[in-house]
């Protein structure tokens, strides 16, 4: 295991949980070098964490030959002219999301990274929870079978700084800022080798006096047929929900990771202090989170990039994902506005070509694998295809089939089954 000097740019929310995962992750990584546009937030910040040095020159941060790696946690709008020096100067660049405002700009940085030969690991946390690994292995193994349907969902009272409430600093609203964690965890489950194809989505300012959105919608329909959703919110009263459904032709995993986790408290007075990110309250019905740092993904994510880093491998999330992620995000925007169907427009696609839709590629045998013996052994004798079997409450099993020549339905129920 290597020893990293990183330079962290930004000294923000995001600047803060970074470096908090780096200097307490692995143990040999150090944040030696911070960057703020504001020379008092770069001093205080650098006091704070341990830092040796900090500057407001934002070509030193990326260029020092004291550090090796450049962790990216500024406005979105910066992104592009940080790899671009980053990848100059032969760094490992680590850049939070979104990649980009646009697919267009997350292409030229992917571009960038790939002719240099630098390091690009696409800073997406919600791929790392604790939570969402676990179950992505699960469906990776099989469990769920052919993923059909995932949903995420992110909603909070809005962001914390004021550059993300800026059309032109940010490129969006809600759906630039959290959509593209969404757009990444239903990718995770459903195969990122598969083709996100269109999208359909709403989107609106229902509350704030801002240019972007404030609350968003979408589906997103991948080639082998499976759906994609999303539900973004600036306007949720009540913390930041996070949570995540998927559905498959075998199981369903939901998770939730910041409401509801197990840790609940009340108090009459406010003497609990911090409670976790987007918080609104001190007092009432309260939902702590134990480490943030490892709860919302960090150590897992920093983990992951520099033992990528360490072995030459692509990391879990790329510049890559990045790219595709601002691809989706621009075809919600173009549907918001056209109120249709949008394809979802890809340059570059290194994933599997012409899937199968997944009827066509379970099988009938796949489908009944898991049915009863008698139901299966019923419409093996009539020459049928069983639709759906069902326990009733007097301990019979109903039997809905097809006839697949004439297309005629039909039901048995099998006693003693």
């Amino acid at each position: 295991m290597q020893e990293h000097n990183i330079s962290m740019l930004g000294t923000g929310l995001i600047g803060m949980f970074y470096t908090m995962a780096l200097n307490g992750g692995r143990g040999k990584d150090r944040v030696q070098l911070v960057y703020s546009r504001s020379a008092e937030r770069a001093k205080a910040f650098a006091e704070e964490w341990g830092i040796p040095a900090w500057t407001t020159d934002l070509t030193e941060a990326c260029t020092s030959n004291d550090i090796d790696t450049v962790v990216i946690g500024l406005p979105n709008h910066i992104h592009e002219e940080c790899v671009n020096l980053a990848a100059d100067a032969g760094k490992a660049i680590l850049c939070t999301k979104p990649l980009g405002r646009t697919a267009a700009e997350a292409k030229r940085m992917m571009d960038k990274v790939e002719a240099t030969g630098a390091f690009g690991g696409y800073l997406e946390d919600l791929c790392y929870t604790p939570k969402t690994l676990k179950a992505i292995a699960s469906v990776e193994n099989g469990a769920l079978g052919d993923v059909t349907w995932a949903c995420s969902r992110e909603t909070h009272p809005g962001p914390h700084s004021d550059w993300f409430w800026d059309l032109e600093q940010a490129g969006g609203g809600a759906i630039v800022d959290l959509g593209c964690h969404c757009i990444e965890i239903v990718r995770s489950f459903i195969g990122k080798d598969i083709r996100p194809v269109e999208v359909m989505c709403w989107a609106d300012t229902l509350v704030h006096p801002i240019d972007a959105e404030d609350n968003g919608i979408a589906l997103i329909r991948f080639e082998n047929g499976a759906i994609g959703q999303f539900e973004v919110s600036w306007t949720f009263r009540g913390g930041m929900d996070l949570r995540d459904e998927v559905a498959g032709t075998e199981g369903t995993i939901w998770l939730n990771h910041f409401l509801r986790t197990g840790y609940e408290m009340y108090t009459s007075g406010a003497g609990a202090g911090y409670v976790a990110e987007k918080a609104e309250s001190e007092s009432g019905w309260l939902f702590p989170v134990g480490d943030e740092v490892v709860e919302l993904g960090y150590s897992d994510m920093f983990d992951d990039m520099f033992n990528a880093i360490d072995q030459g491998t692509q990391p879990r999330e790329n510049f890559y994902d990045g790219y595709v992620v601002n691809a989706v995000i621009d075809a919600c925007y173009r549907s918001a506005s056209s109120r249709q169907w949008e394809p979802v427009e890809l340059e570059v696609w290194r994933g599997r070509e012409n899937v199968p839709l997944i009827r066509d590629s379970r099988g009938q045998e796949a489908a009944a694998a898991t049915e009863p013996d008698a139901a299966k052994a019923l419409a093996a004798a009539a020459g049928l295809t069983i639709l759906k079997t069902e326990r009733m409450s007097g301990g019979q099993v109903k039997v809905i089939m097809k006839n697949e020549e004439t297309g005629e339905l039909s039901q048995e129920i099998i006693e003693n089954a």
